[in-house]
């Protein structure tokens, strides 16, 4: 077999980023909540602007708080590695033997021979800004965050969930009974629910399929459930 003619292996690992992520937790409320709402609504008004008003008073509150949390989640983040890179600091100079001790631990669970733990553990504590490093990623499993984390974070949940929440109440913004609307809802918001579940399975590694399937049946259910609890109710 010639060599230059078999394939290259390539890895393909998946690495959803911070984005990402945010995009996935607005984008997820927002389809569901305002569509529940508007459900619900549905079944006891029969004008679309009593509906139209709520789900755009819910849209403003909710982005404001999902965003709002969003922000405090990343300034938490912050704050939690700032204070652990400052107490690493402070215990390598106060106690550096314990300290080169939980590297070689580390690097004993990598399966190092003890001859090679010891020369490696002299050449990480070598540099304390390599040792820091070495430490709050490897023993405590932190990455730093981005500077502008929390800021981004809060801009993206809270706009992903106003596109989201839009989508429900269009229909109602078109149609004047919120029965007539109420069904263009259900299909348009059902068929952007799967849409968005396939995508966010592409996205995060897992079966596309079976996303999709899934983030349809949770927002499907919420909307019934809200819907007939108003109807019960009225």
């Amino acid at each position: 077999m010639n060599h230059s003619a078999r394939e290259t292996h390539v890895e393909r690992h998946f690495t959803a980023s911070d984005t990402i992520r945010d995009v996935v937790i607005g984008m997820s409320d927002g389809l569901t909540v305002p569509f529940a709402l508007a459900a619900g609504l549905s079944g006891t008004v029969s004008s679309t602007n009593i509906v139209v008003i709520a789900g755009l008073a819910e849209i403003a509150a909710g982005s404001i708080a999902m965003g709002l949390g969003g922000y405090l989640a990343a300034r938490t983040d912050r704050e939690h590695y700032e204070n652990e890179l400052e107490r690493e600091r402070r215990e390598i100079i106060e106690v550096p033997e314990r300290e080169k001790e939980e590297v070689a631990e580390v690097l004993r669970g990598w399966g190092l021979q003890e001859p090679n733990v010891q020369s490696a553990v002299n050449e990480i504590s070598s540099d304390p800004n390599r040792w820091v490093a070495f430490m709050m990623k490897h023993e405590l499993g932190l990455e730093e965050p981005e500077p502008k984390r929390a800021r981004n974070s809060s801009l993206t949940i809270g706009l992903s969930y106003i596109v989201g929440g839009i989508i429900p109440l269009i229909p109602y913004m078109l149609f004047h009974r919120a029965s007539e609307a109420l069904l263009v809802s259900v299909v348009a918001t059902l068929i952007a629910l799967f849409i968005f579940g396939y995508v966010k399975g592409k996205f995060t590694g897992s079966r596309p399929f079976r996303s999709a399937v899934q983030t349809t049946l949770v927002g499907g259910v919420a909307a019934g459930i809200a819907f007939l609890v108003a109807k019960l109710i009225s």
